[in-house]
């Protein structure tokens, strides 16, 4: 049962690799709670159970964020479970989450991006050249981790690369000169032309690159550049985002270029770049502050 709604989501939902073993994960945890062995159990599923599921990841100090997330995992699953007629109705009809916290994106500030310094922790060697190229890719792109792996070498044209986003939606993003002269001085090194790769990023051995892998490195340079206390590829991408809106990039456009099924997943970031409107304002305006 639980591998055809895997395969359900991998072939038709189209989800990512990792989305699906999240998916996964949330599900064994809740049957594993419901004592579900069997497709018949899912019928004794009640709205009460999900709701003291719900009570007993708040007492393991799950936050609301979590919370909602795993109760999505429970609604996409319990629908398909009703279409494909395992259940006979869908229990987390009458089931609503806890309260989310709004948590506003982490972003590096401008200064702390600066090339000039970023170059002086990068080696000449095909790591360095790698991993250099890595931090370029996440903040002048924003893309994602998983897009990122997944790149091949002829996805990168002139001025241009073609990304393979969630549920596979293509989309092309466009790159400066200076990253796409970064690009090619990595590709014809004379270590990655040895690996014979067709993906722009592996391991020193040619092995293709994994997420805890990029994580590490990212965490690493970025530990290197910046106090804030979260350094993912996730938080440069949060830093493009900003870094856009601030110097006057169009959400629409945005959106596009993050690959954004819908404008409200954008406007999150409307709430750090009101900062700088704020301070612009302040500084532009005869009564912007309280200056006499």
């Amino acid at each position: 049962m639980l591998e055809q709604f895997l395969t359900y989501l991998k072939t038709e939902k189209r989800v990512s690799e990792h989305t699906i073993k999240a998916y996964e994960n949330d599900l064994c945890t809740f049957f594993e709670y419901a004592l579900i062995e069997k497709p018949d159990d899912l019928n004794e599923i009640s709205y009460q159970n999900i709701r003291g599921w719900i009570v007993e990841l708040v007492n393991h100090q799950k936050s609301n964020r979590t919370v909602n997330r795993k109760l999505s995992t429970l609604r996409t699953f319990f629908k398909w479970a009703l279409r494909n007629k395992i259940i006979e109705a869908n229990p987390m009809l009458r089931v609503k989450g806890p309260k989310q916290e709004k948590r506003l994106p982490e972003f590096i500030k401008v200064e702390e991006m600066d090339l000039d310094k970023m170059d002086q922790l990068f080696s000449d060697t095909f790591e360095g050249l790698r991993d250099r190229l890595m931090i370029e890719l996440f903040y002048q792109t924003g893309i994602r981790l998983s897009e990122m792996i997944h790149l091949k070498v002829n996805d990168f044209q002139t001025h241009q690369i073609k990304v393979l986003g969630k549920r596979n939606k293509e989309r092309i993003i466009p790159v400066s000169q200076e990253l796409s002269t970064s690009l090619e001085v990595y590709l014809c090194s004379n270590t990655f032309k040895s690996l014979s790769s067709e993906c722009v990023f592996t391991t020193n051995k040619g092995k293709k690159m994994y997420p805890n892998f990029v994580y590490r490195r990212i965490k690493y340079y970025l530990s290197l550049m910046t106090n804030l206390k979260k350094r993912s590829p996730h938080v440069l991408r949060h830093t493009f985002a900003t870094h856009m809106l601030n110097k006057g990039a169009g959400l629409e456009s945005l959106k596009e270029i993050l690959g954004h099924a819908n404008l409200s997943a954008t406007q999150v970031y409307t709430h750090n770049s009101f900062d700088q409107v704020a301070k612009i304002y302040k500084q532009a305006h005869p009564r912007g502050s309280n200056k006499s």
